[in-house]
This record gives structure tokens, C-alpha cells and sequence, in this order.
């Protein structure tokens, strides 16, 4: 299944979008200037400096590097046992936890994710408007590395992708219009067709596809396995932004018909002068 577009009518040109998807294939192309391939994606090294490395982010000041270990190559972080020596030039671990999520693993990972960021970010923005799109994004990404940090502090792979931004701009779309459908093309041998399909429905396809990357390590490559921490914290904050966004609307909708109500023909006040203008006749 790969989506198309959201089938809701837009009024509104959905530019932060248009924002993130070419700053994502952007930074692809940067890194994979300084070494790596267009389908294989950016070299190890572009991804353990630039990638979100919990163990830096539980340990601010010390950072990891590619090393050899045991006749191989491997991820070492100052302050563990045996890894003696300093990092080259890196930059600050605060920083990696926005430049992650502009990288991809190759061109599948990539692919994926600037298909179903372009439907639900669009959607989303359409709806939430510019800012509130922005607002989730990052928070439900930067919700999801806290996390992992959080759940999995001794690791050393980088956490690379915008699977928690994703999340969240996903749930948060679901929860505003659960209703709501998305254009797909539905692919089969030797034949294709276009449907619209549930958005909860492309959603989870999205999930699934996530995941199943992650546990075959064609998003990975280095032995990041906390996409599911980054995806139950995108999610979650997407939840609430989500709750918050719709309780705003309830609560201008409800003052909007409070407002209108008041000096309606008809009312209380309206009635009392013109009785008091009859007696007085």
C-alpha cells in the first residue's frame, strides 16, 4: 500500500511540510556526500556522529566513536571500562537528538518515511495549522530519544530516523478526524488499484513497516533496537497535543455560542422592557 494523499480538501499550501520533506532529502544527500552511497545510505561514521547515542545523552560530555575491538569494528564511548583515549570532532550530543532525525539508514528507510509524513503532516497541518504541526512534530520526536535515553542508557547505537515526530504527528491526526481516509494505491501482482482507505488503517501500515525495518536491520545497521521506546513516547505526546488541540476548539466553539446568544430577539432583558414600556403607557 503506498499512500497518496489525504482525501480532505486543502485550503491551506501545507508549507511546513513541504519544509520537512525537503530538509530531510537534503540532509540525506549531505551525508552521504562524505561517504556512502545513494542506496546504501551514509557511512557508519556520518551515523554514530550525527546520530542521537543514548549513552551520550545519560552522559553528557562523554561521546562514542567507531573503534576497533577484538578484530572488528565497534562503537566505544569514553567513560566505559577499557576505552581509554579521546573522540574526534563531534558535534554536541543535544544537537544530534534534531540532526537524527534527518537521517536514514538508505533509501528504503527514506522512501518509507517521506511517503507517510507527507499525507499525515499534511493532513495535520491542514487541520492544527502551521505551528501546532511543527510544535508536535519535534516534541513527539525529541519525547521518543528521551525515552529510549531513558529505558536504555548503557547503549551506543545511534538512534537515527523520525519514527517518534512521525508517531506523533500520526496519532495526533487520528485522534482530531478518527473518520478520516487517505488515497492509496493498493499494489498486487500485475495489477494495482486506487481506494481510499481509513487513515487509522494506513497508519498502522506505517507501524508495521517501522518495526519490520528495525528487525531485519535495514534500519539500523549499527544495532539500534529502540524504536519502540521512540514510538510509544512520539505517541503519547501526539495523544495529548491532540487532547489539548480538540479542547481548545470545544471550548472557542462553546464561548462563540455563548457569545452570539447574548441580545438575541427574545431574550430575558428583551422581554422586560417591553413590559415595562406597557405599564408605562
Amino acid at each position: 500500500m503506498i499512500p497518496l494523499r489525504d482525501s480532505a480538501l486543502r485550503s491551506r499550501v501545507p508549507l511546513v511540510t513541504i519544509a520537512l520533506l525537503g530538509g530531510t532529502v537534503v540532509a540525506y544527500l549531505v551525508a552521504i556526500a562524505s561517504g556512502g552511497s545513494l542506496i546504501h545510505g551514509p557511512s557508519s561514521a556520518t551515523l554514530v556522529h550525527f546520530g542521537a547515542i543514548p549513552y551520550e545523552l545519560a552522559h553528557l560530555g562523554r561521546h562514542c566513536d567507531l573503534g576497533a575491538q577484538a578484530f572488528s569494528q565497534a562503537i566505544l564511548c569514553t567513560g566505559q571500562p577499557g576505552v581509554h583515549g579521546a573522540t574526534s570532532a563531534q558535534p554536541p550530543s543535544w544537537l544530534t537528538a534534531f540532526t537524527s532525525l534527518f537521517l536514514h539508514a538508505n533509501a528504503l528507510d527514506l522512501v518509507i518515511d517521506l511517503a507517510f509524513l507527507r499525507v499525515f503532516a499534511a493532513a495535520l497541518e491542514q487541520e492544527a495549522g502551521h505551528l501546532a504541526l511543527l510544535v508536535i512534530f519535534f516534541a513527539g520526536a525529541i519525547a521518543g530519544i528521551a525515552l529510549t535515553a531513558a529505558a536504555d542508557a548503557g547503549s551506543a547505537a545511534p538512534l537515527i530516523g523520525p519514527a517518534g515526530g512521525l508517531a506523533a504527528v500520526i496519532a495526533a491526526r487520528l485522534v482530531i478526524d478518527p473518520q478520516s481516509k487517505v488515497v492509496t494505491v493498493v499494489l498486487v501482482p500485475f495489477f494495482f488499484n486506487v481506494v481510499e482507505a481509513p487513515a487509522a488503517a494506513i497508519g498502522a501500515v506505517w507501524l508495521g513497516a517501522t518495526l519490520a525495518l528495525q528487525a531485519s536491520g535495514e534500519s539500523t545497521r549499527l544495532g539500534d533496537h529502540g524504536a519502540a521506546y521512540r514510538l510509544l513516547g512520539g505517541t503519547a505526546l501526539g495523544l495529548l497535543a491532540a487532547a489539548a488541540l480538540t479542547r481548545g476548539r470545544l471550548g472557542g466553539a462553546s464561548h462563540g455560542v455563548g457569545d452570539s446568544r447574548a441580545g438575541e430577539p427574545g431574550d430575558d432583558d428583551g422581554v422586560a422592557v417591553g413590559v415595562e414600556g406597557d405599564r408605562g403607557g
